[in-house]
């Protein structure tokens, strides 16, 4: 166990659950976003496409040492991109493995950027009350399906559940056969793991891809200062390359690739420009 100095220990919210110390929330987290607003020459109108954001209906991670951290999904890596997204005039639908609430790291919200949070404030009967997407994979999978890309945003919350469900591993291998986006920033591409559960080929959907995500480098010292009250019960960049993937980046200072149809970002200063290449993929592709 670590002894922290004055400011660097986490925060302690009861029954052993920590959120990120005053310092870490210091570093890592800001009171505004690096959101600019794009324009995009010609707007999606029609409306029958939609992004399908899957998001995390948990937000305790166990770390090693016993302590848990109060987790989610980071709200930068899910606002964002939605708002560009929105901008280029495509809706998001909101799902959840079981459809239960979505968990949001409401202590990195950007509570002095106004565009954001006025687009939370717009979009938060979606995470309170999201569909199921159990249920949606249940009750199959076919072309007419309006959504066009799959968007993972990241948060450590993204390693809860995603990785292993087989609902999400499902509708994965469905986006990929039929040709279709799937975006993912900073801890979502560990939810691409899903991908291996129950496949034909003994192949990962993804092997071979070159990604940008959070790097496990940096998750492996956060807890020096207080930003994880232990070390991380698992690193998913280990899992992704022993799956044959490459990751593509060594810090997290706003990287983005694009490899085929899949788009990755290394972290909320990625989310804007995420954001943006993701809209204008999808107007390419739909044009």
């Amino acid at each position: 166990m670590f002894k922290y100095l004055p400011g660097i220990s986490p925060k302690n919210e009861g029954d052993n659950i920590f959120s990120p110390s005053t310092i870490a929330l210091q570093l890592a987290t800001q009171s505004k976003t690096n959101y600019k607003s794009y324009h995009y020459d010609e707007k999606y109108t029609k409306g029958q496409h939609k992004v399908m954001m899957i998001c995390t209906e948990q937000s305790i991670l166990t770390m090693r040492n016993g302590r848990k951290f109060l987790t989610g999904n980071h709200p930068v890596e899910m606002l964002l991109p939605v708002l560009h997204l929105q901008n280029a005039g495509f809706d998001t639908d909101v799902f959840t493995p079981g459809g239960a609430q979505v968990k949001i790291e409401e202590w990195a919200l950007p509570l002095k950027d106004n565009a954001v949070m006025d687009f939370y404030e717009k979009y938060k009967s979606k995470f309170e009350k999201p569909g199921s997407l159990s249920e949606f994979v249940n009750k199959g999978l076919n072309d007419d399906t309006a959504y066009i890309p799959i968007f993972i945003p990241g948060g450590h919350g993204a390693l809860l559940g995603l990785p292993h469900n087989k609902q999400l591993g499902q509708l994965l291998h469905w986006a990929k056969e039929r040709d279709k986006y799937i975006l993912a920033i900073c801890h979502g591409p560990a939810a691409l793991l899903s991908a291996s559960l129950d496949n034909k080929t003994d192949s990962f959907l993804f092997k071979g891809y070159k990604m940008a995500v959070f790097p496990d480098s940096l998750d492996r010292i956060t807890p020096l200062f207080g930003y994880l009250p232990g070390f991380m019960p698992w690193y998913f960049g280990d899992k992704l390359r022993e799956q044959g993937v490459q990751i593509v980046n060594k810090s997290a200072r706003g990287t983005c690739f694009r490899d085929r149809k899949l788009i990755t970002g290394d972290g909320p200063k990625a989310a804007n420009e995420f954001g943006i290449m993701a809209a204008k993929s999808l107007l390419n592709e739909i044009t």
